[in-house]
């Protein structure tokens, strides 16, 4: 059961269908934002699910973005040069940020070269705060997907990182290679006006049921901690028996 008026559930019969939906409202939450904003910032995630949908912004929706004031950020990094094939980065450079006209003053990467993945986590944390100086202002629309373990972004179930209430960028590590990543934290999720998780396949039915029953330790499940705090949440899912 979804636990809030501001949690809202789609479901679709097939990845593709699930991109395409996602897709005209990602059109339509950004020209939103511009409208009353100015300018739509727009946190990426990495994994396989958002893939297809970020070919289709580069696509058939590519001309219906004004993407001279769309801003780019990331909710983790693996701790890979930009150039590796397991980047998160890398992999929205070739779905998207190649075939689309974002200013790449606008586009504003995890900074894996930095001498550490504290001091990279640190510094995007500076980039953030910077962007987002109003008190109350997170982005406007934030992508995640979720594992089988009910992780999100780099948020593992147990992690060190579930217990941050202050910064919004840590070091984290992951139980599969490659172990050492950058992620924003549940305080920083939590600030976004629009929260997207994208969610495809039947392994994940239990996390799935767990993070919104209202019940699961959210140290087992960590995605049941995104819970926007003046913002909306909506689950995007393809069939799961």
């Amino acid at each position: 059961m979804i636990r809030s008026q501001r949690q809202h559930l789609r479901q679709f019969a097939s990845l593709d269908d699930l991109s395409r939906a996602a897709a005209a409202a990602v059109v339509q939450l950004t020209a939103n934002a511009i409208e009353q904003r100015g300018r739509c910032a727009i946190v990426l995630s990495g994994g396989r699910t958002p893939r297809t949908l970020y070919d289709l912004l580069a696509t058939t929706c590519r001309d219906k973005v004004d993407w001279s004031r769309v801003h780019l950020f990331w909710g983790d990094e693996r701790w890979v040069p930009a150039t590796d094939k397991l980047s998160n980065f890398h992999m929205a450079r070739e779905a998207l940020l190649d075939r689309v006209p974002c200013p790449p003053d606008q586009i504003h990467p995890m900074p894996v070269e930095a001498e550490s993945p504290d001091a990279g986590a640190r510094q995007y944390e500076e980039t953030l705060r910077t962007f987002f100086s109003d008190a109350t202002a997170g982005p406007d629309l934030l992508l995640l997907g979720m594992g089988s373990d009910g992780h999100t972004a780099s948020l593992f179930p147990e992690s060190p990182a579930l217990g941050e209430r202050t910064r919004w960028v840590v070091p984290a590590m992951a139980p599969v290679e490659p172990h050492q990543r950058i992620t924003l934290t549940i305080p920083a999720i939590n600030r976004a006006m629009n929260v997207f998780l994208l969610v495809a396949g039947s392994d994940k039915q239990s996390a799935f049921a767990a993070a919104v029953s209202g019940h699961a330790d959210p140290r087992r499940c960590p995605v049941a901690m995104v819970q926007p705090a003046s913002g909306n949440l909506t689950w995007w899912l393809t069939p799961m028996p």
